[in-house]
């Protein structure tokens, strides 16, 4: 079934669940109800209903795409990391957000087919899942009959990556939709109650994008990357299944709570973070400094900040710098209109809720040097400015005698000019 998406974090929209304590919603013959209710609301940016197509309210991928898809976009036309997943129960609509069908393709195909690959000095593509906590490169399947699991490594500055992941050359959207069905055809998927073919692993979508600009009259390089993120669903462990798929489901709910112990530390985090800031702000308008400083430190006493257990699963080494890096993330809640599935749907929601109280620090992946250029050139600006208003202060009439004896400044200029070439 196709579900509701629900994205973090700004807008309040209100999504009213309703509890009916009734026989039919666990299984059993209906009976006498309970006519309590018990409303609980969430607040999120977007609400896309996209069960029945012939319902009034009903949202199409399309404009599921103008949304979130053109968000994503424009933020690496930017020069900005991007990272977009979709979290749900098995069966609530996350692959087909993603994916899609051939009918009706889902947000990474679009965004694939929107991009303006001939723009880019270089785009590149990866494709990997994560089954049974092991990489598997999704676009070398046919080398080999049972690829080797790839291992993760982290570099002290790009963060986390998978060494030995495959890179392939994108220059058009027929070469990106031909990886995009290679890696789809070779993922692991497995018949369950809920889904006949459900994903047993979790898929990584990568697009890199390289960027040739020119800024303050130096050329740069702008790199940017989006990662398109397809998890696979929570479920309970049933007896009735095989070992295989017992196995795959502990594995796969074991990296679904890791993720949310790492959203909630990070939540955590960001409130502890802006309530100090509040704080800070509140005590620098105080009447005493005496009773400012007894109030800081006690602010200050047990705020301690959450460790975040990244390496206890590869799904959030992985997405360590999208979860709380360098990154701008949006999170897609896919939800079931069962009944059956209130708990799930309730676990789902409030699993976004925690999500949408992260705060990243996003920056600009710009060339190193042209960065330190500029901010040297900003400073020798400041610098000026400072000392011109200081000379007029105390030497009104000597201030343009005082410029001109300073080669020094353009001499400084054309040495950082020259340095990048």
């Amino acid at each position: 079934p196709q579900s509701n998406s629900v994205k973090t974090p700004e807008l309040m929209l209100h999504t009213r669940l309703t509890s009916s304590l009734e026989g039919r919603l666990d299984g059993r013959s209906e009976g006498l109800t309970d006519s309590r209710e018990k409303f609980l609301e969430f607040g999120f940016d977007f609400c896309y209903w996209s069960v029945d197509p012939a319902a009034p309210n009903y949202a199409s991928q399309e404009e599921v795409f103008q949304d979130l898809g053109v968000c994503v976009l424009s933020g690496a036309s930017e020069g900005y990391n991007v990272c977009l997943f979709a979290y749900g129960q098995t069966g609530s609509g996350k692959t087909y957000t993603m994916m899609g069908t051939p009918d009706s393709i889902g947000l990474t195909p679009r965004i694939c087919q929107v991009s303006h690959w001939h723009l880019f000095l270089e785009s590149a593509s990866f494709f990997l899942e994560i089954y049974n906590e092991r990489v598997r490169d999704l676009l070398r399947g046919a080398e080999q009959k049972k690829p080797a699991p790839l291992r993760v490594r982290e570099h002290p500055e790009k963060g986390p990556y998978v060494q030995g992941l495959s890179q392939h050359v994108v220059t058009e959207y027929k070469q990106a939709v031909d990886l995009l069905e290679e890696g789809i055809a070779n993922r692991i998927t497995a018949a369950t109650h809920v889904h006949d073919a459900s994903s047993r692993s979790h898929a990584i979508f990568t697009i890199q994008y390289t960027q040739a600009i020119l800024e303050n009259n130096l050329p740069s390089e702008i790199v940017s990357k989006i990662n398109l993120v397809d998890l696979a669903g929570s479920e309970r462990a049933d007896p009735q299944y095989c070992r295989d798929r017992i196995t795959e489901g502990a594995n796969i709910n074991k990296s679904l709570v890791t993720l949310g112990i790492v959203i909630s530390a990070l939540a955590q985090n960001s409130q502890m973070f802006s309530s100090s800031q509040s704080i800070n702000s509140v005590l620098s308008e105080g009447e005493g400094s005496t009773v400012g400083s007894q109030s800081s430190s006690l602010s200050g006493s047990g705020r301690r900040q959450c460790f975040i257990p990244y390496r206890d699963s590869v799904l959030t080494w992985l997405l360590k710098d999208s979860l709380g890096g360098n990154s701008k993330t949006i999170m897609i809640a896919t939800v079931s209109p069962s009944s059956s599935s209130y708990n799930e749907t309730l676990s789902t929601l409030r699993y976004a809720a925690h999500a949408r109280n992260i705060v990243n620090k996003p920056r600009v992946n710009e060339d190193a040097n042209v960065r330190l250029i500029r901010e040297l050139r900003e400073e020798i600006d400041r610098l000026k400015s400072m000392l011109l208003i200081k000379k007029t202060q105390y030497f009104p009439h000597t201030v343009h005698y005082c410029f001109s004896s300073m080669p020094h400044l353009s001499e400084t200029r054309r040495f950082l000019q020259s340095s990048l070439f």
